[in-house]
């Protein structure tokens, strides 16, 4: 699914970049037999319903003349969210010493789950400043590494 993400970030981005936003991730997923082509953006401000629909109309009018995804789909642009999935290097670097979740595929020390302040990233490690110190993990046993909001 790269080529599908791919082609749409490049269709998205001049239309997030118009609105005021940046892109922060395209995901195109299979839910409950339904195709999603979600668009996430991300404003310093903070994301408003406006800042969505003027990027989803003329999105949805440059999908349609491109035609870059095969099938029906449902297409979603929301903000990439306060507890938001970080995936690309840009991610990472902009999010050092946040508070952040890192969910692993299989436990370690009987949890799968670690949340600490991001002390550094590089290709193929994430390493948290938890209570017990320094946890460092390598990229092949990561599932998912989030934002943790404070609230």
């Amino acid at each position: 699914m790269a080529k599908v993400t791919d082609a749409v970030s490049r269709l998205a981005r001049p239309f997030a970049e118009a609105a005021g936003c940046s892109l922060w991730d395209v995901e195109y997923v299979k839910e409950a037999g339904t195709w999603f082509l979600r668009v996430y953006i991300d404003k310093e401000a903070g994301v408003s319903i406006d800042d969505c629909e003027a990027v989803s109309r003329p999105l949805s009018d440059a999908l349609d003349e491109a035609d870059p995804i095969e099938g029906s789909y449902v297409l979603e642009v929301s903000s990439a969210g306060a507890d938001r999935v970080l995936k690309k290097p840009e991610h990472f670097r902009r999010f050092l010493g946040a508070e952040v979740e890192v969910r692993l595929y299989r436990p370690r020390e009987g949890r799968k789950d670690f949340t600490g302040r991001l002390a550094a990233w590089e290709e193929g490690t994430v390493t948290l400043e938890t209570e017990g110190g320094p946890a460092v993990f390598e990229k092949q046993e990561v599932a998912l590494t989030r934002l943790h909001p404070s609230f």
